[in-house]
């Protein structure tokens, strides 16, 4: 009877473990990782194996001496990384990540191992840019042993939107640009053949420009520091985008160039502050967008901007 009562004791925790609805996604000075309860008999070796990390480094990760050992009903760390977390397939169980107060879809993707906003939107069924604080959003895929494979089917159910934020043109996939020790890298100047379309009204973006002057009272207008980030569109569509603090994700603003006078409609997909390679900036437009203003100053330059 204690043998049976122990096994059952035994299959109840380790069924517990993996019983979790959510995995939850947190980070610190060290990455991204997920919490994980100790279970009867459990060592560094076999969650290791559990969780396709190395026991060695898995206690590194936890600040724990191998020596020790687990106790029943510890809470450790288990670092997520590329032998067991998946950013660019749909084959494990998803993790999720709790949107903070002021995060948009671009905060989270930086926060969350800069994993494609395309993918953000793809594997939650996001109509539109727009989420809200509290909200869980699947960030990646892990695979570990004991955990049911999920496929992308099982996403979250799309939200409801309003008609008018439900966008159907496909968004941009950024690719941020990595900052040189104490000195921001100035950004990669397109190929010569790539040259980016832009009609005489500024771009894709000119309707939805006004059609928003319509509905808005005030103009806001600013000189601001700008940098670039690197994206796919544009070039050939003339969407073009920006990063912005204290603009609402989804406005759309006009960015001139005061040198040349030349314009275009950007649209904000969300904000910059709290991330060091933005330092000294006020804005940063995506690279298609810069070179329809004709920048020549690729690292940091100067606009006016208004909406």
């Amino acid at each position: 009877m204690k043998k049976i009562i122990a096994l059952f004791i035994i299959s109840f925790f380790s069924l517990a473990s993996f019983a979790q609805t959510t995995l939850l996604v947190k980070s610190n000075d060290k990455g991204l990782y997920i919490a994980h309860t100790v279970a009867p008999k459990q060592t560094f070796y076999s969650v290791g194996r559990q969780y396709h990390v190395a026991p060695k480094d898995l206690a590194l990760f936890n600040d724990i001496d191998m020596a020790n050992g687990l106790n029943i009903g510890q809470t450790i760390l288990i670092p997520l990384n590329g032998a067991n977390f998946s950013q660019t397939g749909t084959k494990g169980t998803p993790v999720y990540y709790q949107v903070g107060e002021g995060e948009g879809l671009y905060r989270v993707s930086v926060n969350n191992g800069k994993v494609l906003m395309a993918d953000l939107r793809k594997w939650n069924n996001l109509g539109s840019d727009n989420i809200n604080p509290g909200q869980k959003l699947i960030v990646g895929y892990l695979n570990a042993e004991g955990v049911a494979d999920v496929s992308v089917a099982a996403t979250p159910k799309k939200e409801s939107l309003p008609a008018a934020e439900v966008k159907t043109e496909e968004p941009p996939v950024i690719t941020p640009r990595k900052p040189e020790p104490e000195k921001q890298q100035a950004a990669s100047v397109p190929q010569p053949k790539q040259t980016a379309v832009a009609d005489s009204k500024g771009g894709y973006f000119s309707t939805a420009f006004e059609r928003q002057s319509l509905t808005t009272s005030g103009k806001k207008e600013q000189t601001a520091t700008s940098g670039i980030f690197k994206t796919a569109s544009g070039w050939q569509d003339a969407k073009y985008y920006a990063l912005m603090d204290g603009v609402e994700p989804g406005t759309i603003v006009r960015v001139i160039n005061p040198t040349n006078s030349k314009a275009v409609y950007a649209k904000v997909l969300g904000a910059m502050s709290g991330i060091s390679q933005n330092k000294g900036l006020d804005v940063r437009i995506s690279n298609a967008a810069a070179n329809v203003l004709q920048v020549t100053d690729t690292d940091k330059f100067i606009v006016k901007v208004d909406y």
